[in-house]
């Protein structure tokens, strides 16, 4: 049985997070092929298991995030390349280590997934982003395989550096469409109609021209995001809190109270506009919802060129002004009907088993 390694990841179980889910459901589905050990953040995971869905579990004493992500990554390489035939590593961070890692273990088979291309992000100065672009540049010359979660990405990658990589987006079918409890929608103060987006408060996820824009509308948003980690979503939040059409919800990491509140929405707004194929619009898909995307490439690409998409304030309030019943239940259930063709986990475990077995 070969051993394979996860690196890059908070860790298992899932808590929040694309990789991490990916992760909780590469091991439920293939613990019985493949022999996993998967690298977690002590610092975020009190409880230490040994072993999560029949996988060892190694914790590193660091945040998997932010500036501990690099040595956080690197520490877990190397220690991974001891007793582990492939080693997945999830994200860049790590990767100006990789010629020094490839000087000890040669032979090693890496295969890295690069995630959104972090280096066009706006949040980060242009030091940053240099380090992140070599970071990328790295990690295509010096793994076996790299894999990109969306076309727009695969493009890139092939167009800027002559390399071809492995097209495997998310799932998303571990969200459930379920009524929303009575008790849940009064803890809440959700109103009986609501738009809604659940993402990080970042300006790339054009956050401010969605607040913007409802509110100028009579329409109610609902609106989950961490609102208070960053000076941007506070002041966002002081500024929008004020309409009564507005509701501003910090982050509900439970999965079940979440679907709750989303599968229950008339209309998912998704503002992402960097990145690659994001969770939350596979999950907004999964759970049958129509889709209002920001028009980007990436969104085009994991929708099919078949949602309702925005460029500006404008462009959503005049798709808010318009709201049909037929046309939006037509978009929902072609949404799904993309969503359980291509972001499934089973699909997605398979096409890494065929990674992990080659």
């Amino acid at each position: 049985m070969k051993k394979i390694a996860i690196v890059g990841s908070q860790g298992i179980p899932a808590k929040y997070g694309g990789f991490e889910t990916m992760v909780e459901f590469l091991t439920k589905e293939l613990h019985e092929k493949f022999e996993f050990t998967v690298y977690c953040s002590g610092r975020v995971y009190e409880a230490k298991n040994k072993k999560y869905n029949n996988s060892k579990m190694v914790y590193v004493p660091l945040f998997a995030n932010g500036f501990q992500s690099t040595p956080y990554d690197i520490i877990s390489l190397f220690h991974a390349a001891r007793n582990n035939d492939i080693i997945l590593i999830l994200g860049t961070s790590g990767s100006i280590i990789l010629p020094v890692f490839r000087w000890f273990y040669p032979n090693k088979k890496l295969i890295i997934n690069v995630d959104g291309l972090e280096h066009k992000r706006q949040k980060w100065n242009k030091l940053i982003r240099a380090f992140l672009k070599l970071n990328t540049k790295l990690s295509v010359k010096y793994a076996d395989v790299i894999v990109s979660d969306n076309k727009a990405i695969k493009d890139y990658l092939l167009i800027n550096y002559q390399k071809n990589s492995k097209l495997i987006p998310y799932g998303g079918d571990q969200v459930t469409k379920i009524p929303l409890s009575p008790e849940i929608r009064q803890k809440l103060s959700l109103p009986e109609y609501y738009a809604f987006n659940v993402s990080r408060i970042e300006p790339e996820n054009n956050t401010e021209m969605i607040l913007k824009a409802f509110s100028s509308l009579n329409y109610p948003l609902v609106f989950i995001g961490n609102w208070n980690h960053s000076k941007y979503g506070l002041r966002l939040k002081r500024k929008y809190s004020i309409f009564k059409n507005i509701r501003l919800i910090d982050p509900i990491y439970e999965q079940y109270t979440l679907d709750q509140i989303r599968s229950n929405c008339t209309v998912y707004i998704h503002g992402h506009s960097a990145g690659g194929t994001n969770p939350s619009l596979i999950e907004a898909m999964n759970s049958g919802l129509p889709v209002f995307a920001y028009d980007v490439i990436y969104n085009r690409e994991t929708t099919n060129n078949e949602a309702f998409y925005f460029r500006n304030e404008n462009d959503l309030r005049t798709l808010m002004d318009h709201l049909e019943k037929e046309p939006l239940a037509k978009l929902a259930s072609r949404m799904n009907e993309i969503a359980k063709n291509k972001y499934t986990w089973k699909e997605i475990a398979r096409q890494y088993a065929r990674l992990f077995s080659e």
